[in-house]
């Protein structure tokens, strides 16, 4: 090759040969990740598997549905010796539980619905796990997550999957420019479910019809009561239902059982109107319920904003973009007003329902499919 021609880049990205490549694929056991690792392998890269233990190992063994637990370390070990790359499982019990859990049961003491699985991404995987696969002087960290990692005119953009059915972009929002630097999601373009699942039975690996993952890893069967019940007991302790205008309407067994925009199972029945939990008020145990319309919310403010625009967030007085307030809704267009570079005012052009504390708001390019970051959604 000529001194003045650089080699061809690899589907990576990067300037050499796939062998020359060492990537760290972050393995939970699932089709996805699976599939990511076992199509890299076969391109011929220097794949390192890398599984998170997250909890207690014991308890998980016995635990089915949920991403890190013990049988899929298990998965994830058998794809790796079928494909002939190493496998490591680490021991991230400490930091998942003072970086997730923890906060997870104080926001819904505090009257939050918390997304830890956002955290987890941000302060977990995205943090400790790719400061690791740096350590092992891998030059990249792959995942399963369905998104797209696209070059632009100023580096590295987040756009969200060719499956929208897929998109994991909500929770995804808080990826940095350094960290998208480094990060690769190979499955982001994929069209289906369907195409991950053949190419599983095409690598021949045993989780190719794996059932998807649907809890919260630590939430057994969803049951978020019972999780923070255990972590903070004094979340059961008993309190009053009250309408929006004062009129206490029954007693409940802790605030933990509700959350913002919940209609059955208040224990006030025989009312002419159906009633919504439109607020939780930990601090005097308080449920507070209303009309439907009371949930109407126009104005949200967001904090800890992570902004991924080519300009900074401050530099314009308002944006116009869409946002997504839960992962289950469509983005809507909204106008961004910045207070600062981490804190605006987001501004919906149509009122939207069930907009909590805890949740977060994410930002989209109307003409594209770019993502701008987002932030958490407070009470203000």
């Amino acid at each position: 090759m000529p001194l003045d021609q650089t080699p061809p880049l690899n589907s990576l990205g990067f300037p050499k040969p796939p062998a020359q490549t060492r990537v760290v694929v972050a393995m939970s056991g699932g089709v996805d990740s699976s599939v990511v690792a076992a199509m890299l392998a076969e391109e011929g890269y220097d794949v390192v598997g890398v599984t998170l233990q997250l909890y207690d190992h014991g308890a998980a063994l016995a635990k089915k549905g949920a991403c890190c637990a013990g049988i899929d370390i298990h998965d994830a070990r058998r794809v790796a010796e079928k494909m002939g790359f190493p496998h490591y499982v680490l021991d991230y019990e400490n930091i998942f539980r003072d970086a997730v859990i923890d906060e997870f049961a104080d926001s819904y003491l505090g009257g939050a619905t918390p997304v830890p699985c956002i955290r987890c991404n941000e302060r977990v995987k995205f943090k400790d796990l790719l400061e690791t696969a740096k350590d092992l002087d891998a030059d990249c960290m792959a995942t399963g997550h369905y998104i797209q990692r696209k070059l632009g005119t100023n580096g590295p953009e987040l756009h969200s999957a060719a499956d929208a059915a897929r998109d994991q972009s909500y929770f995804l929002f808080s990826t940095t420019p350094e960290q998208l630097d480094y990060l690769r999601f190979p499955l982001g373009h994929l069209a289906s479910k369907a195409e991950t699942r053949a190419l599983a039975e095409k690598y021949g690996l045993s989780v190719a019809m794996k059932p998807d993952s649907q809890d919260i890893c630590f939430v057994p069967n969803g049951d978020y009561a019972a999780v923070i019940r255990k972590l903070r007991p004094e979340a059961a302790d008993p309190g009053e239902i009250v309408h929006a205008d004062g009129t206490v309407l029954g007693h409940h067994d802790g605030v933990i059982n509700y959350t913002v925009g919940q209609r059955r199972g208040l224990g006030i029945g025989g009312l002419t109107d159906p009633l919504y939990v439109v607020r939780l008020d930990p601090e005097t145990k308080r449920v507070i319920v209303g009309q439907k319309s009371m949930l109407a919310t126009r104005s949200i403010p967001v904090r800890e904003i992570n902004w991924l625009g080519d300009a900074p967030l401050s530099s314009r007085e308002e944006w116009h973009v869409a946002v997504r307030v839960r992962s289950t809704r469509p983005p809507a267009e909204a106008v961004i007003r910045p207070v600062s570079d981490t804190e605006a005012t987001v501004e919906l052009l149509s009122p939207e329902q069930g907009v909590s504390p805890g949740q977060a708001c994410v930002f989209y390019d109307i003409e594209s499919s770019r993502i701008f970051g987002g932030g958490w959604i407070h009470k203000g």
